[in-house]
Parts: structure tokens; sequence; C-alpha cells
């Protein structure tokens, strides 16, 4: 009687013989030939958090002329900085939100752009739907802050994009850019960012489904927690839910990009409305995310912008999560 690994020793000599004999038949080159494709996979993917499904969806990827807009460095060393990991001048900059389902109610945080940035982006409404998800769905749409980059979504041709969501924001920021006299102290270059947010929750607010939260308070209470990161704007809140353990925090614009200000929490950006406290708010986000090891997702951090934050020899670095197929 064959023992195993006689009977293991004659089937691998049998497969290779085959193998060897089997490459007579085999066309050395290929012959078959196609077109370009020419398109990109749709912008989402999924993780749990305990019991929450997270799906990151992305409004597209920007060309952002960053090196010349950060600030407390130089746009040379910003470009040697993002030369150095690999990243060109200008440079591509993500814009992406994240969906919660919660099982029994929908939660978009953050909103994208609609028409307002160009044709590179843009692109969230076609995302959900391609995630297995439609924009009227979704229950409620929580807001970081009111930028463009982040509200601008939230309608299009003057109508809503979420048609049943109920949009929260946080009510520093609903007080300045929804303000007039905030307004007429503006800047002119700065007076379109009012403009923009007025008729971004223009439609919400006309219906009742606009709400403010508070700093450090809940958004959506026994789901969606804030923490207050002001400094990039008034009312900038990192937004969070724990779960089974698990905690994942969307921190909006504590980062621009994934390189310079992870080397450099110093280095602000020409958005800020105050810079020093917008240093600060990184400071005191990349401690926390260090400390707690918890899951860190990042507006512009390149797509799907999650994963964690570590401490190394220049400052923090930033360390992606490796793509899972099983959710």
């Amino acid at each position: 009687m064959l023992s195993r690994r006689e009977l293991l020793k004659g089937t691998l000599a049998a497969g290779a013989v085959g193998a060897i004999g089997s490459t007579v038949f085999v066309p050395l080159t290929a012959k078959a030939k196609a077109p370009l494709v020419g398109t990109q996979a749709p912008g989402y993917y999924r993780v749990m958090v305990g019991d929450v499904e997270v799906t990151a969806l992305s409004d597209g990827v920007g060309l952002f002329p960053i090196a010349d807009l950060y600030l407390n460095t130089t746009p040379e060393q910003a470009r040697l900085a993002l030369a150095n990991a690999f990243q060109g001048t200008p440079t591509h900059l993500s814009v992406n939100t994240y969906l919660l389902n919660f099982g029994d109610r929908l939660v978009l945080l953050d909103a994208g752009t609609s028409d307002l940035m160009g044709p590179a982006l843009g692109k969230l409404p076609a995302n959900i739907i391609a995630s297995g998800y439609h924009p009227d769905q979704i229950d409620d749409v929580v807001i970081t802050h009111v930028h463009p980059d982040h509200t601008g979504g939230l309608t299009l041709g003057g109508k809503k994009v979420f048609a049943n969501a109920t949009v929260h924001a946080p009510q520093p920021d609903a007080d300045f850019w929804l303000s007039a006299e905030s307004k007429a102290a503006a800047p002119d270059d700065a007076k379109g960012f009012f403009d923009q947010a007025a008729a971004s929750l223009k439609p919400y607010i006309d219906s009742n489904t606009f709400q403010t939260f508070a700093p450090n308070a809940p958004a959506i209470p026994g789901l969606v927690n804030t923490t207050f990161r002001p400094g990039h704007t008034p009312g900038h809140s990192a937004l969070w839910i724990e779960s089974k353990g698990e905690k994942f925090v969307y921190w909006g614009d504590i980062t621009h990009g994934d390189v310079v200000q992870f080397d450099e929490p110093g280095v602000a950006i020409a958005f800020d409305s105050d810079p020093d406290l917008a240093i600060k708010s990184r400071e005191a986000a990349f401690a926390e995310a260090v400390s707690e090891k918890y899951l860190v997702a990042g507006c512009h951090i390149a797509f799907p912008g999650i994963g964690h934050v570590r401490e190394d020899t220049t400052m923090y670095d930033w360390v992606p999560m490796n793509y899972r197929a099983d959710v």
C-alpha cells in the first residue's frame, strides 16, 4: 500500500510532467488586443467598526497648489517634502466623506463639493449609488465645518441632494458663516465662502431640517459624538463613533494631505481662520490618536483616507489601513 508521502510524491511528479507536456500546445505570445478601458473603479471602500458599517466615499481627487498654501514653511521646503513622498506640485488631494450605517439610521459625514470645484470633484452622489445606497436614503448629514468642499454637496442647482436628511453643523460655524456682519467684515476674496455657505444650507434651513450642535456636544445623541477642534474654522469639529470597544474618528481638516503636516504639525494652511489655534488643534488630535490608537479618517488624506497615526523620528507618521476584501 502506498503511503501518503509516496502518493503525494507521485501526484506532484505526474503534475509536473503534465505541466511540461502541456506547454507544447500553449502559444508563447498572446495575440489578443483590446482598447484601453479608461475608467477607474467606483470610489467607495467599507470597513466595520464594531456593529457599524463605515463606507468611505470619494467626492473625487483634485489638483491643488498646496505647497504654495502652507504657512510657517516655504514653498520650496513643502515641494521637497512632497517630492520625497513621490507627490508632485500641484498635488493630488482627495476629498473624502464617510457613510455610517447603524442598522436603522444612515448618517453621512460631510457632503463634498457638488459642482463648485470643477469636474474632477462632485462625484459623491454617483459613488453613494455605486456603493449600494441612494442619497434619498440618508437620514442625517453631519458637517465637520462649513467650507465649500464639505457643504457644497448638500445642494445642486439650489435643490437638496439629500431630500430626506437633516443637516447638523457646528453652532460656531453656523453663527459665523451665516452672519451678514461676519461677511461684511471679511476680506473681499473671502466673501464668496459666505455666499456659498448660505446657498448650500438654505434649502435645509427653509424646510426646518437644519440643526446645530454645541462644541463637544453630540451631533446626534447616542450615535455621533464630536470633539471641538477649532482654528481651521471657528467651529471645526472631529466626529466620532464607538461600537463594541472600537472607535472611529473622522477629523475633517486636521490635515491637508498626509505628508507635510505630519512631519511638521506647526505648518498651517491659508484656509485656516486662526492658524495658531488650528496648530494647537492638530497637535492635540495627533497626540490623542497616538495615545488611544483608534482608527482615523481624514477628508484630505489619500482615499479611502482611513488609517492610524504613530510617532516617528520626524514627529508623526500616517499609517494607511491595509485593504481588506472581507469588510
